[in-house]
């Protein structure tokens, strides 16, 4: 099977000119044939103009602004397959991937999304999080393997129809966490979810990154997550539970001022769950998949 005519590949990528250098090389052996385009977050670095001529066949889309994890959005306006493999500027798919991937969604159509097995370095060690999807308590019959509601962002392969059908990423989270609320609104519109452990793809995890601001980022964005689609007595709690993850009482008054100011914006577009999908949410919680699932080290 040739998945490029399937599967297309976006890249996120900001200030990581060489990581994403690494990347590209990668990705055009092991997916030579997949059409990448590669969406840069206002780099600093000038990273489309050190890569683009070393990189001819790669679509290059430009935002004048650090979108976050939003920025994905745009690379999917490009694509013109029916499916889209997700991929970081530190992470870079394995061969003979997509082609399976593909293969996978031909045969599930209503299956919106593959979350792939994650190799981490060049021991290609598992990642955490994939252990914990493998291991899912929600009903998996009929599908092609363990039912999952979140996932990783860098790490699956998605349906095009079903990524536009529930609206790509909130762009009012920038980045932390935003999966949570596409896996649960892709789960409200119908779709399946799905960890596919032979879908590989490879994770050479960055230094440059602040473990501290991306903590707050996830906290506030747990927080925003609750009130966006959970009654408000569950919001509440589920707020609670996002600050007392926080470490310093510090950080905790800055994750809920920051929660606080951007309330206006979520409650424009609070919309509540139905019973279902909350059921699933808290089996998930109580059997502590969701947090390992949404590793916040694949970043």
């Amino acid at each position: 099977m040739d998945p490029g005519a399937s599967v297309s590949i976006v890249v996120l990528t900001h200030d990581r000119c060489e990581e994403l250098r690494r990347t590209l090389r990668g990705l055009s052996e092991s997916a030579p044939d997949c059409p990448v385009v590669v969406v840069d977050n206002a780099s600093a670095d000038g990273t489309p103009a050190r890569l683009a001529r070393e990189f001819a066949q790669v679509r290059w889309v430009r935002s004048d602004t650090n979108l976050g994890a939003a920025g994905r959005n745009l690379g999917v306006a490009q694509v013109r397959t029916p499916y889209v493999a997700f991929c970081d500027d530190d992470t870079c798919w394995e061969p003979g991937a997509l082609a399976r991937a593909a293969a996978l969604l031909d045969a599930w159509p209503r299956v919106a999304l593959l979350n792939a097995s994650i190799k981490v370095g060049g021991q290609g060690k598992p990642d955490p999080g994939c252990q914990a999807m493998a291991d899912s308590p929600l009903d998996s019959r009929g599908l092609p393997g363990p039912r999952i509601l979140g996932f990783m962002a860098g790490a699956c392969v998605m349906r095009v129809e079903a990524f536009l059908q529930a609206g790509g990423y909130w762009p009012g989270f920038f980045l932390g966490g935003e999966e949570t609320l596409l896996g649960l609104d892709l789960a409200e519109l119908g779709w399946d979810m799905v960890y596919a452990p032979e879908v590989a793809t490879r994770h050479f995890p960055s230094p440059n990154r602040d473990a501290a601001a991306r903590r707050m980022l996830l906290a506030r964005n747990a927080i925003w997550t609750a009130w966006l689609r959970f009654p408000a007595g569950q919001a509440g709690l589920l707020s609670a539970d996002a600050l007392a993850g926080v470490a310093r009482m510090r950080d905790r008054a800055r994750v809920a001022g920051r929660a606080l100011a951007g309330m206006p914006r979520v409650w424009r577009a609070r919309r509540v769950l139905s019973p279902r999908v909350r059921e699933m949410y808290f089996l998930l919680r109580a059997t502590g998949q969701r947090r390992a699932a949404a590793h916040p080290q694949f970043s």
